[in-house]
């Protein structure tokens, strides 16, 4: 290579646009597709903010790659665009729960991002302050900025402590707030995340619920053909699309999933210099996509659900069929051995039951009650949806 050449000389001939295959990108309205029925449930929840009055509080439920980011970032931009007509301002904050998943992260971040501080006059230091001092200074940003603040908490159950949500619920009726008003959109992929608030959170929130189903073929079809754009003119062979869209919808229903295998494929073909996309890349992209799925969804897990996986994983390696079911019990005493040799006490059969049944919600695994015989009664069996070598991998990188 000479000097005169640069690493970045050569032109890209596959994307057009690439960040439209980004799951951080805030797509238009016309690019959200299958998820009408939950925008318009979201903005009856949210209305009457437009007029500067308290909103509802909300809790979404679902798989991940389902819209709940999605549709919660873009109602409350359209949410903003509408009350700013009324003269009303609306400050939004997004805070990832994954990555600050205490109450003290979780609260210095929501007031940082509110915060202009050459407009109030308020400091939010990055540490030094106690909780409660985080909170008085966002409650002086609230009200010396916003007629109402909007608080997405996405993977809220990653918060070790429901004190936040009390204090953020119960703000105006305790008078923190006298100038603004508040409301919450609490995210997670765990259907029964509402059965593990106190009763006082609960009675606080009085939220709406919605739970956001997985996408089938069409809709995710849908969504792929809608981000096509992405991609240089002509360069996406017709199989590719409907190919993406029916390995996702087979598998989880992801819309997350499908828009990584379609950049995946893409990138791939980019790497080896192909001036089309194919089904082969498809292939290639579908294998990488799972691997990073898994190590994503298995590092979000409590410590336990790791060792039960890898418990089902190690069963599987043994049993003699080559689909093979496991039952709990084999399950539970692997993973007896395994907390064994990590130092750790067990949890007990009940909890592991209520574990599975969340990794089964994730599409990490399937349950099936498979009856013992006439008399007998039944059990649950367990299978993983991946091999377990990967399983086995994705928990060891992490």
């Amino acid at each position: 290579m000479s000097g005169s050449e640069s690493f970045f000389d050569n032109q890209n001939y596959i994307f057009a646009n690439k960040d439209l295959l980004r799951i951080s990108h805030l797509v238009e309205g016309d690019r959200i597709i299958g998820r009408q029925d939950e925008l318009n449930s979201l903005a009856q929840a949210l209305k009457d903010a437009v007029q500067g009055q308290t909103p509802n509080h909300v809790l979404i439920y679902g798989k991940t790659g389902t819209g709940k980011s999605l549709c919660s970032k873009y109602i409350t931009k359209d949410l903003r665009s509408s009350a700013a007509k009324n003269d009303v301002s609306i400050g939004v904050a997004y805070i990832d729960c994954l990555q600050h998943a205490t109450e003290t992260q979780a609260v210095r971040t929501i007031a940082r991002e509110l915060n202009d501080e050459a407009e109030t006059g308020v400091t939010i230091p990055a540490s030094g302050l106690s909780t409660g001092e985080y909170y008085r200074r966002l409650w002086n940003v609230l009200d010396g900025r916003f007629d109402v603040g909007i608080i997405i908490l996405d993977e809220v159950d990653k918060i070790g402590d429901d004190n936040i949500l009390m204090q953020l619920s119960r703000a105006v009726e305790s008078g923190k707030l006298e100038e603004s008003t508040l409301g919450i959109i609490g995210i997670s992929n765990k259907i029964r995340y509402k059965e593990e608030l106190n009763e006082r959170v609960k009675s606080s929130l009085s939220e709406r619920d919605y739970v956001f189903p997985p996408y089938d073929a069409n809709q995710l079809r849908a969504i792929l053909e809608s981000r096509k754009d992405a991609f240089q003119d002509g360069v996406l062979e017709d199989s590719v699309i409907p190919r993406v869209a029916a390995l996702a919808a087979k598998e989880h229903g992801d819309a997350r999933k499908a828009i990584d295998i379609l950049r995946y494929a893409g990138e791939i073909a980019d790497e080896n210099g192909a001036e089309t996309v194919t089904e082969e890349h498809v292939n290639q992209a579908h294998t990488r996509e799972e691997q990073n799925r898994l190590a994503e969804l298995i590092s979000k897990q409590p410590p336990h659900s790791k060792l039960l996986l890898q418990a089902l994983a190690f069963q599987t390696q043994q049993a003699p069929d080559d689909d093979p079911a496991i039952p709990t019990a084999d399950i539970y005493s692997t993973y007896e051995v395994l907390c064994e040799q990590e130092g750790s006490d067990p949890l007990r059969i009940r909890r592991v039951r209520e574990l599975l049944s969340e990794l089964a919600f994730l599409s990490i695994i399937e349950q099936t009650r498979k009856g013992r015989g006439h008399g007998k009664g039944a059990h649950t069996i367990h299978e993983l949806v991946d091999n377990p070598e990967l399983v086995l991998k994705a928990c060891k990188s992490i």
